[in-house]
């Protein structure tokens, strides 16, 4: 059996820009791409913690070291311009290989900086 699970994230990313003319795609500084284990023209979902929305797009690199959050094409109505995100990948696997999984969680500034890395949640209290 084929389970999926999440397979890294970049988690409360600032959205730097929203090209609504520009090929659908969210473009990825690539250090984040590297650090959250995506790929460029992989498959993300976007939650939008500021309105809600939840969507699907694909990966495209943004220069190293810019910080850019740029929702483009038919995405770029789906935000604005300084909402936060959640932007997640997933991955399948057997059960063998899910026993032995980690996901590669990386935790952002407003800046989109790096604030933390990991690669576990902690268990959810009242």
């Amino acid at each position: 059996m084929q389970i999926t699970l999440l397979k890294g994230k970049l988690h409360m990313a600032s959205v730097t820009q929203a090209e609504l003319w520009y090929d659908g795609s969210c473009a990825i500084d690539k250090d984040l791409v590297e650090l959250a284990g995506f790929r460029e023209f992989e498959q993300i979902d976007i939650y939008n913690v500021d309105n809600g929305e939840r969507f699907h797009t694909y990966v495209i690199l943004a220069e190293s070291g810019s910080g850019t959050i740029s929702m483009n094409g038919a995405a770029a109505r789906k935000v604005q311009v300084g909402d936060r995100v959640i932007i997640a990948a997933y991955g399948q696997m057997n059960e063998a290989q899910a026993d032995e999984f980690k996901p590669k969680l990386v935790y952002l500034n407003k800046d989109n900086s790096v604030e933390r890395t990991t690669n576990t949640i902690p268990i959810q209290k009242d």
